[in-house]
């Protein structure tokens, strides 16, 4: 009789174990898909901002096409670069960064471009276009920490006895971080001659 007893409040116990870690998994596992939600909302609007910023570059009759074509075709890219949070994995995540921080290159050059036209920086729509992307780079940036400080969450319960049980029986896997730009560790040179 005891040894039933003992037997029946081992597996309790154990089932209790791996309800409550697959419960922990499943809300950090949504945790991540609602900040890569944001992540991929931010860089949305960058998407969005940039045909408004392109059309009123475009106003300026003598304006390098080659730097607008390049801002064209990286955002094309990008766009079309999606991932599933679910399935997510460290050379999707290479990927998409890859696309987008073209996009983000792109559109330095384009305003590094604007420096050589007076009339255009003065221009009010380029200005607020200017200032509209800069704080959508800020939430871009915000966006990508709070994603990986969620991933950082579920790797640990991912990895962590005895939710680590519970994560090999159903299936759940590390996810990938956002990483530096590589070359990034180096801090530009700056000339004032």
């Amino acid at each position: 009789m005891k040894k039933w007893l003992i037997l029946i409040i081992v597996a309790v116990i154990s089932g209790i174990t791996l309800m409550n870690s697959y419960n922990g998994l499943v809300k950090a596992e949504e945790e991540i898909d609602s900040v890569w939600a944001n992540v991929e909302s931010s860089y949305q609007r960058r998407a969005d901002l940039i045909p408004n910023l392109v059309n009123t570059v475009k106003g300026q009759a003598n304006f390098e096409t080659e730097t607008l074509t390049n801002v064209i075709e990286a955002r094309a890219k990008a766009t079309q670069t999606k991932i599933d949070p679910a399935n997510m994995g460290e050379e999707q995540l290479a990927k998409f960064q890859q696309d987008q921080n073209a996009v983000g290159s792109a559109l330095s050059r384009l305003l590094v471009t604007v420096e050589k036209y007076p009339e255009l920086k003065a221009h009010e729509g380029f200005m607020n276009l200017q200032a509209q992307l800069e704080g959508t780079e800020n939430r871009i940036n915000v966006a990508r920490n709070k994603f990986n400080e969620a991933a950082k969450i579920y790797n640990q319960k991912v990895r962590q006895f005895p939710t680590k049980l519970a994560a090999m029986i159903f299936g759940f896997k590390d996810k990938p971080y956002f990483k530096a730009v590589e070359g990034s560790q180096n801090a530009p040179t700056v000339n004032f001659n």
